[in-house]
């Protein structure tokens, strides 16, 4: 049997496994010896392929796809520095707990550590960022290595979503000559009705006697319910019932998916980073209790309020086994599934208490006064938080908000209130960055037919310009709210902001572009807004939109700053002249 047909059936018998295994996007970068699985995948009728030129904006638009079908997306690249640029993308997808399947292709094992051209050694190459690394063996086709490639192609697609979903690597070592043919008979192999490996896994819940033991310390206790990032759009009427049965708070993080949506709202508290602004306040919200749900909020002032209750009891509930608690305070930990938690503590909570019920009064009251103060909020200019609360009111009816990080994560953690409008918030925090934001902002734009909006500033924008390119190849419709303050604005927050020597230099990083002529040059629809009239006709016009819109708001570091502090300290003298009656 010739090499040909030999590379033909190994790797095509792997990639069929991936498809009957559920594998329905490829995201591939071209380069030569990746061509089997490049070929295959995109031969492959199942098989959604994207190409994509930068390996950087691939591996963050495979992200986003993923984000938005909760499925494993597979990554193809070429060998050496190809596979290199996938790292952040990795590294993010690790921390957010999105499946992966990076597939690297790679030079055989003699021609390694001699000196061949792009080269590097790729075994283990993301290290601990990957739940596994796989190096694959040389292809050949005797039925014992293709019952061991659809093994291990089935046991990619599991590890992936199993647990904690992650990403997974599998290196693949090609001798040239590399094009499969694709003219051989039964090219895909012996295909099955089901997948090689069949899983079934049970539900995770707490037996009786542990929900006993729990109800009893919550008693007669003042808590607070704290979501934080988390994608279960199902879990919000059982937290709701919770929070009902407690008579205690959702405090709730832009990205818990609660702050929206048709589930009782009356118990969800979005102004907890603004509130939690006073010590004052912080000191006299003390909770007996805390139960978070999902990441550690983004809120640095709700980072203040639990480090200054290390007493409270705290309890961290997670699908799966994982520790993520920063502050490194005693927790206990329940590794449940949180919708099943919440519906079994309820039979088991105790009669509220005239206490309890003031105590869920009074932080109702806290967001209503705090919700009408960022409301009523009126600048005779173009701020960067009315912005975006606005652009937030004029998004359609179901439909995406993706955010960027540093300011623009922020400030819809101030400005997105409760409404009954459902509006699922998305954003890479799994490490914060802000690389890869408008690629993973495209990749879910492209796998859903509800309409994006993307807000993002200007230094995201310019980190992942060439995005663009994959936005006009494949007519992705998105809005892009490009806040652009010249500069990293959320370093003027911070206490290097004081440092006039160096501070423009090192952290202000003006970039001083005319993004006009980059929305030209990947034929994207193009709008400065320097006023509110106009912002207010273009945002109306232009959410939805058909192709990539970009509507840039120019604002100033500097009054930015001022602008924020002046309303936070307005908002604690109102809150403070309020009686508490704790």
């Amino acid at each position: 049997m010739n090499h040909i047909e030999t590379l033909t059936r190994y790797t095509a018998n792997f990639v069929d496994e991936l498809v009957c295994s559920g594998l329905r996007h490829v995201v591939i970068s071209p380069g030569s010896r990746s061509t089997p699985l490049a070929m295959l995948l995109t031969e492959h009728e199942k098989v959604q392929e994207w190409i994509l030129i930068d390996e950087r904006s691939a591996a963050y638009y495979a992200l986003g796809i993923a984000k938005q079908t909760k499925e494993p997306v597979a990554l193809v690249c070429t060998s050496g520095t190809a596979a290199a640029n996938y790292f952040p993308a990795v590294v993010e997808a690790y921390y957010q707990r999105i499946p992966l399947v990076v597939l690297t292709a790679d030079r055989p094992h003699e021609l390694r550590d001699v000196g061949a051209s792009q080269t590097i050694n790729q075994i283990h190459m993301y290290g601990d960022f990957v739940k596994k690394s796989w190096e694959m063996a040389l292809p050949e086709k005797t039925p014992e290595m293709l019952r061991y490639v659809r093994n291990r192609a089935s046991r990619v697609m599991m590890d992936a979503v199993a647990g904690n979903p992650g990403p997974i690597h599998v290196n693949f070592p090609f001798r040239e000559p590399l094009t499969p043919d694709l003219t051989l008979d039964n090219l895909w192999g012996e295909r099955k009705e089901e997948v090689y490996n069949p899983v079934c896994e049970g539900e995770k819940r707490l037996s009786e006697d542990h929900l006993q033991a729990l109800a009893k310390k919550l008693a007669n206790k003042r808590g607070v319910i704290v979501c934080g990032p988390q994608v279960d759009e199902t879990l919000a009427n059982s937290i709701v019932a919770l929070s009902e049965a407690l008579q205690a708070p959702i405090l709730t993080d832009p990205l818990s998916q609660l702050r929206t949506g048709t589930h009782d709202l009356s118990n969800i508290v979005t102004t907890a980073d603004t509130i939690f602004r006073s010590e004052s306040l912080r000191r006299q919200l003390a909770p007996d209790y805390i139960i978070r749900f999902g990441a550690m909020p983004i809120s640095k002032s709700y980072l203040f309020f639990i480090q200054e209750h290390e007493t409270a009891l705290q309890i961290v509930v997670e699908d799966n086994q994982e520790m993520r608690e920063p502050t490194n305070h005693h927790s206990e930990y329940l590794f449940v599934q949180s919708r099943l938690f919440c519906d079994d503590l309820l039979s088991f909570i105790a009669e509220s208490n005239e206490r309890q019920q003031e105590w869920l009064n009074t932080w109702q009251r806290l967001e209503t006064l705090t919700a009408t103060k960022l409301q009523q909020s009126d600048a005779a200019t173009l701020t960067e938080g009315e912005v975006i609360r606005d652009v937030i009111h004029h998004m359609p009816e179901d439909s995406i908000l993706f955010v960027a990080n540093s300011m623009p994560v922020r400030d819809v953690d101030t400005f997105l209130q409760r409404m009954d409008k459902r509006i699922r918030i998305e954003a890479n925090r799994g490490t914060s960055g802000i690389d890869g934001t408008m690629s993973s902002a495209l990749g879910v734009a492209a796998t859903t037919k509800r309409h994006v909006t993307l807000i993002i500033g200007d230094l995201s924008f310019y980190h992942d310009m060439n995005s663009l390119l994959a936005a006009r190849h494949y007519n992705i419709n998105i809005t892009i709210l490009l806040i652009n303050n010249n500069g990293g604005g959320i370093f003027s927050f911070l206490p290097q902001a004081q440092d006039a020597k160096h501070f423009e230099a090192l952290f202000g990083t003006p970039l001083n572009i005319d993004f006009k002529h980059s929305a030209a040059m990947y034929g994207a629809a193009y709008h400065l807004v320097t006023d509110k009239l106009t912002f207010e006709k273009v945002a109306k016009e232009n959410m939805p939109a058909n192709g990539v819109t970009i509507i840039e708001i120019q604002t100033a570091r500097d009054e930015n700053v001022i602008w924020h502090r002046e309303l936070w300290k307005k908002i604690e003298k109102r809150l403070l002249e309020h009686e508490l009656n704790l």
